[in-house]
């Protein structure tokens, strides 16, 4: 574990001098979400997590939260591994960061993986994010994870791994109360910033999520893709949000197949 000047928790793993490989979290999630991942990538990439401002070990946000601030964080992080460019996968509100910062410098990010992201909701659906930011501000994070945890997992397995549910309630739950709702709020409105992004995202890109993420479906895949040029898509058959801890063996095999196809060869 090693912190940048600006107190960003940040973990490295993988063969020095391979092709960089950086993991964003989501909302109200920690740098070990990506514990079912890291091991795999490693193998072959040099491998960089971290916790998003005012999450898990990093320190809370200088300003208030926008999806510019967690794009220069992005930013900050590689200029502490010395990293020029990297493929960026990010899951969620992470999805969101990884599009910002692919508009913000388009010269570092060599390939973009986004997982379970959103693109512009319906009405009803911006109204019900919204109100889920009110419910954190008033009563915090324990007030909205139990929703949260049926829209992440699949009936079956929540029923079936008791010990995840309590891992990752415990990951929400140790969000500060007067922080988590302003990082939330970023996840309800950051999207009009990133829709049909200006200039446009080049890097080769991959789009996923689960047939089941119905705040992060398959319509909204689709329209991400659609906005960038040669982007692949892929829908994961009976799986919810939180596919990359339900099933990382599937999840294991997309992100090395792109990474191979795309980032053999790309320095540093």
């Amino acid at each position: 574990m090693a912190h940048t000047a600006d107190g960003t928790c940040f973990d490295r793993s993988g063969p020095k001098g391979a092709p960089a490989v950086v993991l964003i979290h989501g909302l109200g999630l920690c740098r070990q979400v990506w514990q079912w991942q890291q091991p795999a990538l490693a193998e072959r990439y040099d491998v960089i997590t971290y916790d998003l401002a005012g999450h898990g070990d990093s320190a809370p946000p200088a300003t208030e939260p926008s999806l510019t601030l967690f794009s220069d964080q992005l930013a900050g992080v590689m200029d502490a591994c010395d990293i020029k460019r990297a493929a960026i996968v990010g899951f969620s509100l992470g999805g969101m960061i990884a599009r910002r910062f692919a508009q913000d410098h388009p010269d570092r990010a060599a390939a973009l993986v986004i997982l379970h992201s959103p693109h512009q909701r319906t009405k009803e659906a911006q109204a019900a994010i919204l109100a889920r930011v009110e419910q954190a501000r008033l009563h915090g994070p324990a007030a909205t994870v139990e929703a949260a945890l049926e829209r992440w997992f699949t009936e079956r397995f929540r029923r079936d791994n008791p010990d995840m549910m309590d891992l990752v309630r415990r990951w929400v739950q140790a969000n500060d109360i007067a922080i988590y709702h302003r990082n939330y709020r970023v996840l309800a409105d950051g999207i009009d910033e990133i829709t049909a992004p200006q200039p446009p995202i080049s890097a080769p890109t991959l789009v996923v999520t689960g047939e089941e993420d119905h705040g992060n479906g398959p319509e909204m895949t689709q329209a991400i893709a659609a906005e960038i040029a040669g982007a692949e898509t892929h829908i994961l058959r009976g799986l919810r949000h939180m596919a990359l801890a339900e099933d990382p063996a599937q999840m294991n095999r997309l992100l090395l197949g792109f990474l191979e196809r795309h980032m053999n060869g790309a320095a540093a």
